[in-house]
């Protein structure tokens, strides 16, 4: 199983927000870009570990930008950090300006997958080896991010969390 980059399993999904997904106001429910996000990260999951993957949490969704009616909206998913058998993704939503066709940020994601074998026991998954400066930011934060989910689940004890010890000393 050899190493990939977060540039291997980098996938764009590109949609236009319709009449059917959107609120009274006329802006995109929040659980229609949760689906996106959910199927772009899935598939980026997929391209790094060419396995089954299945969604294992939803660790921070931020919500910064209302998205209207007719927007073209672009999720753009890569594994920020891979572990034994999961992988964290994170994903930068963008909004295109219906006429200068420029993009801007609206809003950020980081879910976990684990890749599993057709019986659903989780499987080994390829190491991910960050190129670029925010790569390596968010390969580095993924440690920590899971280091205190783990603690916050009892599954590991404070004192046991590296990672967590240097942000407090």
């Amino acid at each position: 199983m050899h190493a990939k980059t977060p540039k291997d399993s980098h996938t764009i999904y590109t949609d236009m927000v319709l009449p059917s997904e959107t609120n009274p106001i006329g802006n995109m429910f929040g659980g229609e870009l949760l689906a996106r996000m959910d199927r772009a990260a899935s598939i980026a999951a997929r391209r790094h570990s060419r396995r089954i993957v299945v969604t294992a949490s939803v660790n921070h969704v931020a919500f910064n930008k209302m998205i209207p009616l007719g927007s073209v909206v672009t999720v753009e998913a890569k594994v920020s950090r891979a572990f034994s058998s999961s992988m964290e993704v994170y994903m930068d939503v963008y909004i295109e300006d219906r006429e200068s066709g420029e993009r801007s940020l609206s809003n950020e994601a980081i879910y976990t997958f684990v890749a599993v074998d057709e019986m659903g026991n989780p499987v080994r998954v390829p190491e991910l080896i960050p190129e670029t400066e925010i790569e390596k930011q968010r390969f580095d934060a993924a440690l920590r991010r899971k280091q205190l989910s783990l603690v916050l689940a009892g599954k590991m004890k404070p004192g046991d969390a590296t990672e967590l010890k240097a942000l407090f000393q």
